[in-house]
C-alpha cells in the first residue's frame, strides 16, 4: 500500500496547487475578501510542506517497504497481489462500515462560506486588520501601580511603546512586579498576533528572529537604557535621565544634581556598605533579580520594534479614534453595517445590474420646484434652508480651499479625514487643539507657540532650585544674585 500512499499524496498536491491558483486569479472586492484568500493559501502551503515531507519520506525509503512493494508488483504475479490488495480494502470497509472517505477535490474546491472563521479572527475595532484594538491593554496599564495619572485612549495610542523614565511614569520597582511584566507580555502578543492575522503569507518568524538578535547583542553590552547594570556602568554613570535611579536605596531621581549630592549622603552611603556586605551571599538572588530584568527589557524591546513596523496602523487607529469621537451613535452603527455587509456583485451574474439600474431609477428625487437640498440631499423649503444657513460658505485652507456649506457640515468636518490629513500634512500631531483653525499660517503660528511652550515647560522642571536657611525654595540664579548681594 506503499505506492498508494505515494499516489494519493502526489494527488493531493496537484490539489493543492490548483486550489491556489483558483484563489489567486480572482480578484479581492474588499479587505476581508483579501484576508480570507490570504489565509486560505497559508494552510494551502502549510499543508503542501508537510505533505512534501512525507512524500520524500516514501522516497527515501529507509524501511524498504517501498522497494519490496514494488519488486512484489514486478517479478510476482500481478492480479493476484491486485486481488490481494482489494480484499484487504473490502474487508477493512466490512469492519468500518461508517469510516469517512476524503474527497480531495470538495476539500479544496473554493467554496462561498469562507469568511466565518475570518469574522472571528478581528474585533469590531480591528476592522479586518485596518486599525489596532488596545482598549483592554488600556484598561490593564491604568491598573498598574505606579500609574498616578490615567491617560485617555489617544495618549495612550502616542504612548504605549514608551519606556524611558522620562516618558513613562512607572519607576523601577513597579516595573519588576509580576502584574507589569503581564501587561508588556500581553503588549507584545498582541503586536506579534496582530501581524500574523494581517500578514498571514509573510514570514513573521524572520522579523521576529532578528528583533531577538538585536535584543541578546544589545543586552550583552549593557546599552539597554533604564536596564544597563551599575556594575558595569559604575555609580557615577549618569549620561541620561534613564540612569538616575539608586539600587542601593531603591529611590528614583528625576534631577541629576539631586542624584548627585544623594550620592554622597549618609544614608547613600550606610545603604551601600550594608547591600555590599551581604552581596557574598545574595549573588544568586542577585542573578535571578536580573534574570527576570532581562525578561522585562526583553519584551519592552520587542513591544518598540513591532510598534514601529505597525506605524502606519497605529497613525490609522488615532485618526479612526479622533474621527469617532465626533460621530453620533447612528452614524457609528451605519459604518459598523457598512464594513460587514457584502458589496460585491451578486451570484446571479447580469441580473444583479438591472436590478441596481431599478433601484437608482426608483431613488431618483423629484424636484421640478427646483428647491434647495439639505445634507442628506433631499429638497427643503427654502425658509428651512436659510434657518440653518445652508447657503453660507465657509472655506477652509488646510483642506485645499474646499467649502463647506453650512455651520454643521463646518463643524462636522474638523474630525474628518480630509481635515486630519491636511494637519498631518503641516507636521502638527495634536489635533484636538486646532478646531476653528482653517488658515495655515494661524495653524502653524499655534503649532510653534505650542512647541515653545512645551520646551520652556520642559526647561523650567529641570532647573534646579535653591533653598535658604529660612526653608525658601527659589531658582539657582536668584540664589547666587541674593547672595551676591548679602541678603541671604
Amino acid at each position: 500500500m506503499v505506492l498508494e500512499e505515494q499516489r494519493f499524496l502526489h494527488e493531493e498536491l496537484e490539489r493543492l496547487e490548483q486550489g491556489i491558483t483558483d484563489r489567486v486569479k480572482d480578484e479581492p472586492r474588499n479587505i476581508r475578501d483579501r484576508l480570507i484568500r490570504d489565509h486560505q493559501i497559508a494552510k494551502f502551503l502549510s499543508r503542501i510542506q508537510t505533505q512534501s515531507s512525507n512524500l520524500l519520506t516514501i522516497y527515501t525509503d529507509a524501511s524498504g517497504a517501498r522497494s519490496s512493494e514494488i519488486q512484489t508488483l514486478s517479478t510476482g504475479d500481478p492480479f493476484a497481489a491486485f486481488y490481494n490488495q482489494l480484499d484487504t480494502i473490502k474487508d477493512f470497509h466490512k469492519r468500518y462500515p461508517s469510516a469517512p472517505v476524503e474527497n480531495l477535490e470538495r476539500v479544496y474546491r473554493k467554496r462561498e462560506d469562507e469568511g466565518a472563521e475570518i469574522d472571528a479572527l478581528f474585533s469590531g475595532e480591528e476592522a479586518f486588520g485596518r486599525f489596532l484594538d488596545l482598549t483592554t491593554i488600556h484598561e490593564a496599564y491604568m491598573n498598574l501601580n505606579g500609574v498616578m495619572v490615567k491617560p485617555t485612549y489617544m495618549q495612550y495610542l502616542d504612548r504605549f511603546d514608551k519606556f524611558s523614565s522620562t516618558e513613562n511614569p512607572i519607576k523601577h520597582q513597579d516595573r519588576q512586579t509580576d502584574k507589569y511584566f503581564a501587561y508588556v507580555g500581553d503588549l507584545a502578543n498582541y503586536l506579534e498576533g496582530f501581524m500574523r492575522r494581517t500578514q498571514p503569507l509573510e514570514d513573521i518568524d524572520k522579523p521576529l528572529a532578528d528583533i531577538g538578535a538585536e535584543f541578546t547583542k544589545i543586552w550583552d553590552a549593557n546599552e539597554i537604557p533604564f536596564w544597563a547594570s551599575s556594575a558595569v556602568k559604575g555609580p557615577d554613570a549618569m549620561e541620561t535621565d534613564d540612569d538616575l535611579y539608586c539600587k542601593d536605596c531603591d529611590k528614583h531621581f528625576t534631577n541629576a544634581n539631586v542624584y548627585k549630592s544623594h550620592l554622597t549622603g549618609k544614608k547613600h552611603i550606610r545603604s551601600a556598605q550594608a547591600r555590599a556586605s551581604t552581596n557574598g551571599n545574595s549573588s544568586s538572588r542577585i542573578s535571578a533579580q536580573r534574570l527576570k530584568e532581562r525578561a522585562i527589557a526583553e519584551r519592552e524591546f520587542r513591544v518598540q520594534r513591532l510598534s514601529t513596523i505597525l506605524d502606519q496602523q497605529r497613525k490609522d487607529t488615532r485618526a479612526n479614534v479622533e474621527r469617532k469621537a465626533g460621530m453620533t451613535e447612528r452614524e457609528r452603527a451605519l459604518e459598523l453595517e457598512a464594513i460587514f455587509a457584502d458589496d460585491g456583485p451578486g451570484i446571479g451574474g447580469g441580473g444583479g445590474n438591472d436590478s441596481d439600474n431599478d433601484s437608482d431609477s426608483s431613488e431618483r428625487i423629484y424636484n421640478p420646484l427646483k428647491l434647495p437640498l439639505a445634507w442628506d440631499g433631499k429638497p427643503i423649503p427654502f425658509w428651512l434652508y436659510k434657518l440653518h444657513g445652508l447657503g453660507v460658505e465657509f472655506p477652509c485652507e488646510i483642506c485645499g480651499n474646499f467649502v463647506y456649506m453650512g455651520r454643521r457640515a463646518f463643524d462636522k468636518h474638523f474630525s474628518e479625514g480630509r481635515h486630519l490629513h491636511g494637519l498631518r500634512c503641516l507636521n502638527i500631531t495634536n489635533t484636538n487643539l486646532f478646531r476653528e483653525i482653517t488658515g495655515i499660517q494661524d495653524a502653524l503660528k499655534l503649532w510653534d507657540k505650542l512647541q515653545r511652550d512645551e520646551k520652556a515647560r520642559k526647561a523650567a522642571a529641570k532647573e534646579v532650585q535653591m533653598e535658604d536657611r529660612e526653608g525658601n525654595v527659589m531658582p539657582e540664579k536668584v540664589y547666587y544674585d541674593l547672595q551676591k548681594q548679602g541678603l541671604l
